[in-house]
């Protein structure tokens, strides 16, 4: 397998946030001298010889003028102003784990030697794993950046006995970059002190001196765990031209100039979601029999069942047994008459709540485990459950081509591996508990596999033995130790698996490879991730040293299938958080977990609002797709604020409701009349708010007791014609006049292209008396007495050259020589926009003219069959679940037992159609059936057949949805809405209808 990495504007606008702060300066590499000592050519003989170096030249910007550059920068990304310029120069990137931070950095580099000649870089990372995770993403990034920038950069590990590849850092023309774990400068050992030490082998220089006069660029990767006090004096030795510091979770931040959190990766669908599944543990006295409540089971067919584990007698003795129980069940009389389990009778089974009750009042809710527990049957349950998740997601996923891994964190090696007194491996406590649950797991999926499961084939293929490994520091006979111990190589076993899981990420993704289970120490923080961990398991005592946030880290990046693709939104026919969802086994309830994750989420946003209060909308300027600009003054605040009052989309204290996010999911949210033409920048407004609400980052795990299964309704004759009509793949042709594309971008352009006049702040302040040198040095003494603001007219000057063709060919995919045409017809008075500042103006101009471009296709769409069809696999393949009561709705006329919705207009949708007489069979469409257009994939909703005068009729109806970055959401549903009729008209020759409906009544009018 080979990692693929595509272009993605979040990772491009990271890059230009750090590049675009030092706008202006020339683009030139500086030499110096390079001495490389004393040659001996013999025993009373030694030459001195030097040789030309390149380093980063000196910024030639002014303090202030890139003190100005870094407020453009901050003001272009909605981020809070910096009041002064922190050191010379100090910059702050914020990206939440699993977006690519570390592809950012080394694309950053890249760019900055593209745009200014600086060549020279020392990233600098906390770790050993960290270290490696670096090195090897400069491995597999080696192609993708050569393809955009035609060079590679030469980068290489710190080792203090390498010295040679110092010489090669200072004197190579290109990109190089040095990588160094802290450690490696900043500790009392020998080898650590080698940097400032004069070495023979060295000719008689320090390698500090030589990397010094190189003035290298500083990355910081994970600096909360880097920049310790002895770090941060031992870094200036380096003598940085500047510094940039890379995390999610900083400390401390000098002049932030990007920012991508928590809040920004979720909405934006760039990680995975996060499901908990909790274990509350209750009455641990032991007077109480042992009961572990699984789940409970809800269907059409039988009354709600609950998996409950209890203790029962056997010939062989008492053991744990799970199984299945309904109403009236007595435990006494199913554990073999034990004493414990006198009075314990199920007495509800409660499959909304998810809880059963016993006559004696005991209650258990899934997740519960009471009676006589200690740590190890704890463990067990953990591992069980991990197991259990992985499974059901690995059955799913294993037909799309994408391998599932789980995570297991220990707090002691030997829990996982022991070692006789030979050396030979033994298992530990949780290797052996692991292997006893995942045989009886695997087993009872195997026995009620069907004989074509490809699924089922794989896992028998793999040893129990082989499919979970251990990733841990080795000591010099190859045994996994505990972190404390420094690591040494060897050609052991153990070794084998380190580096598989550290250094072979490729192989790991691979289902060649049968390692699926890894178990890993508690102390792993940052460092070590892979896009498929798909469970996380923490197997110890909670504390307060590792975060969960730095726990659940490790897991949330998008997985990747066979060929090395990433699943994202550019993936037809899936939404990303069906398929990308990291699901974390947690030693403690649902709802402590999700509140203390919840909380340290909160304390990275603390610059967010966290209230749509009438302050919130006041005074925020809206642009709607026709560059049209309302703001919003006390009067419409307060209309904005009541319409959220009055649709539930607020609370008592103004936080952000359930409602009010399925409504902006499907874009439906109510907005006062002056404010439809703008909806969707009102949503980018309030996704700006931090909702204290848990159920949007962290789902329950257990809230999903209704698993969907194909009913008689689907084989019905009806649906299966219907079925056949519609399943037919289609490609679509465009043909149309370049000529008339130009005109309307150019009549476009000159009608709708606006750019904002620079404004500007003047501020006369005075000193006053200073009481202190900490006073005067933090700029306190100053009062402002008057300020003034203005207008930018005319042309702004700028030393950054524009390919503006080059970028608008870029966005657009036109032609240079159709660019040029739209440009040369365009009005002076509109190509003069450009000069008043640049970045906007391509950033406008391109979304015009893909509009045009959009609308000119769209007109000109042909439809044509193709040989392929849709098979009906697409209602199986994956499998979809919900919560009774919540999203999961019993029915009758669909082809499951439930429809599972997204909002409450689907409910009420879905119960309309359900109770309709007319309604013969209807089908909520999976997501894997869409329609290629040339706007993106579409997948339509509902698939109905009515019936009237016994003759059936079909009709196919869809809420719009769907956007894209290029384009705004309105214009891409009406492109979308044209070409799904284009579609079904062609495929169908009228017999299936297609229509836009906002409710069931709207509906019945298109019918009759």
């Amino acid at each position: 397998m080979k990692l693929k990495f595509k272009i993605q504007q979040f990772q491009t606008d990271a890059v230009n946030a750090v590049v675009d702060c030092f706008a202006g300066q020339p683009n030139e590499q500086s030499l110096f001298t390079l001495d490389m000592g004393q040659l001996n050519s013999g025993p009373q003989l030694s030459i001195s010889y030097e040789v030309t170096g390149f380093r980063n030249r000196p910024i030639e910007l002014t303090p202030g003028e890139v003190f100005d550059n870094i407020k453009k920068v901050q003001a272009r990304g909605g981020l809070k102003i910096s009041p002064k310029l922190e050191g010379k120069y100090n910059l702050t990137v914020e990206m939440e784990t699993g977006t690519g931070k570390t592809y950012v950095y080394i694309k950053t580099m890249f760019e900055l030697f593209k745009r200014y000649g600086w060549g020279k870089y020392i990233v600098v990372v906390p770790s050993i794993a960290i270290r490696e995770g670096v090195k090897k993403a400069f491995e597999i990034t080696e192609e993708h950046f050569m393809e955009q920038y035609g060079r590679k950069a030469r980068y290489f590990i710190y080792n203090s006995r390498q010295l040679h590849k110092i010489d090669q850092f200072a004197s190579d023309p290109g990109i190089n970059v040095m990588i160094i774990n802290s450690q490696a400068f900043n500790a009392r050992g020998k080898d650590a002190r080698r940097i400032y030490m004069e070495l023979d082998e060295f000719q008689s220089r320090m390698p500090i001196d030589v990397i010094a006069q190189t003035n290298p660029i500083l990355i910081i990767d994970e600096p909360q765990s880097v920049e310790g006090k002895k770090t941060v004096e031992a870094l200036k030795l380096f003598k940085p031209l500047f510094t940039v510091r890379y995390s999610a979770t900083h400390r401390r931040e000098y002049n932030k100039v990007y920012r991508l959190d928590a809040l920004d990766a979720y909405n934006k669908k760039l990680v995975k979601k996060i499901n908990v599944k909790g274990i509350a543990v209750k009455g641990t006295t032991g007077t109480d029999g042992y009961l572990y409540l699984e789940g409970i089971d809800v269907s059409q067919k039988h009354y709600p069942i609950a998996r409950l584990e209890f203790e029962k007698r056997t010939r062989s003795g008492i053991r744990r047994e799970l199984r299945r129980v309904s109403a009236n069940d007595n435990l006494y009389e199913l554990s073999g008459y034990l004493e414990q389990y006198k009075g314990y009778v199920v007495s509800e089974i409660n499959g909304a709540k998810n809880t059963i009750e016993f006559a004696n009042g005991v209650t258990l809710s899934a997740g519960d485990v009471q009676g006589d527990i200690n740590e190890l049957t704890l463990r067990r349950i953990q591992i069980r459950e991990t197991i259990k998740s992985h499974l059901e997601k690995e059955r799913d996923l294993f037909y799309r081509g994408i391998k599932v891994l789980s995570l297991f964190f220990i707090d002691e090696v030997a829990k996982y591996r022991q070692y006789d007194e030979n050396g030979n491996k033994l298992n530990g406590e949780y290797a052996q508990i692991f292997e006893e649950e995942y045989r009886l797991l695997v087993e009872d999926y195997l026995r009620n596999a069907d004989e074509k499961d490809r699924y089922a084939d794989y896992l028998r293929q793999i040893d129990v033995e082989k499919t979970h490994n251990g990733y841990f520091a080795i000591d010099k006979q190859g045994r996994m130790i505990d972190p404390k111990v420094k690591a040494r190589e060897t050609d052991s076993e153990d070794e084998d698996a380190y580096n598989l899981i550290m250094k072979d990420k490729e192989r790991l993704l691979s289902f060649s490879e049968p390692t699926r289970f890894i178990f890993s120490h508690s102390a792993l923080k940052e460092g070590w991730d892979n896009p498929n961990v798909f469970q996380i398991c923490t197997l110890k005592h909670s504390d307060s040293t590792i975060k969960k946030r730095q726990e659940v880290g490790r897991g949330l990046r998008l997985c990747v299938n066979q060929d090395g693709e990433r699943i994202d939104d550019s993936v037809p026919g899936i939404d990303v958080h069906d398929v990308n969802v990291l699901t974390v086994v947690a030693s403690e309830s649902y709802e402590t977990f999700a509140r203390e994750l919840q909380k340290e989420i909160a304390e990275t946003l603390s610059d967010r609002p966290r209230k749509a209060d009438i302050q919130f909308f006041l005074d925020n300027l809206l642009t709607n797709e026709r560059e049209e600009k309302v703001r919003i003054d006390e009067r419409l605040a307060r209309k904005l604020y009541q319409t959220f009052v009055k649709n539930n989309y607020i609370d008592e204290e103004d936080n952000l409701t359930e409602d009010y996010y399925q409504a902006a999911e499907k874009g439906e949210v109510v907005l006062p009349e002056e404010l439809k033409d703008h909806k969707q920048a009102v949503i980018e407004l309030v996704s700006t708010i931090y909702s204290e609400t848990v159920a949007r980052l962290v789902h329950n795990e257990r809230n999903r007791n209704v698993e969907l299964k194909l009913n008689d309704n689907f084989y019905k004759e009806e649906f299966q014609k219907l079925w056949k009509k519609i399943n037919v793949k289609t490609a679509y042709t465009v043909k149309f006049d370049t000529k008339e594309l130009v005109e309307r971008c150019i009549n476009a352009l000159d009608t709708r292209l606006k750019i904002a006049d620079i404004s500007y702040q003047i501020k006369d302040g005075v000193l006053e008396a200073i009481d202190s040198k900490e006073q005067l040095e933090k700029g306190e003494g100053f009062i402002v007495k008057e300020s003034q603001t203005g207008k930018v007219h005319g042309k702004v000057t700028s030393g950054v050259r524009y390919d503006l063709i080059g970028k608008l060919m870029d966005e657009t995919g036109l032609t240079r020589k159709t660019i040029v045409k739209i440009l040369t017809g365009i009005k002076q008075e509109t190509f003069d926009l450009f000069k008043k500042n640049p970045e906007e103006f391509i950033i406008k101009a391109a979304r015009i003219i893909n509009e045009e471009k959009a609308t000119t296709i769209i007109e000109r769409i042909t439809y044509d069959p193709t040989s392929e069809t849709y098979d009906t696999d697409i209602f199986t393949e994956n499998t979809l679940k919900g919560m009774l009561g919540d999203d999961a709705l019993p029915v009758s006329k669909h082809v499951y037992d439930y429809v599972i919705t997204d909002s409450n207009t689907e409910r009420k949708f879905a119960r309309e159609l359900d109770a309709s007489k007319e309604v013969c069979v209807y089908a909520k469409l999976p997501r894997g059936f869409f329609i290629p257009t040339p706007v993106g994939n579409y997948n339509p909703d509902w698939a109905i057949v009515f019936e009237e005068n016994k003759v059936k009729h079909v009709y196919f109806i869809a809420e719009t949805k769907g956007s894209m970055d290029s384009l705004e959401l309105r214009k891409i549903e009406e492109a979308k809405i044209h070409c799904a009729r284009k579609h079904f008209e062609r495929i169908s020759n009228n017999s299936v209808k297609y229509g836009v409906v906002q409710n069931y009544e709207k509906l019945l009018e298109i019918v009759s």
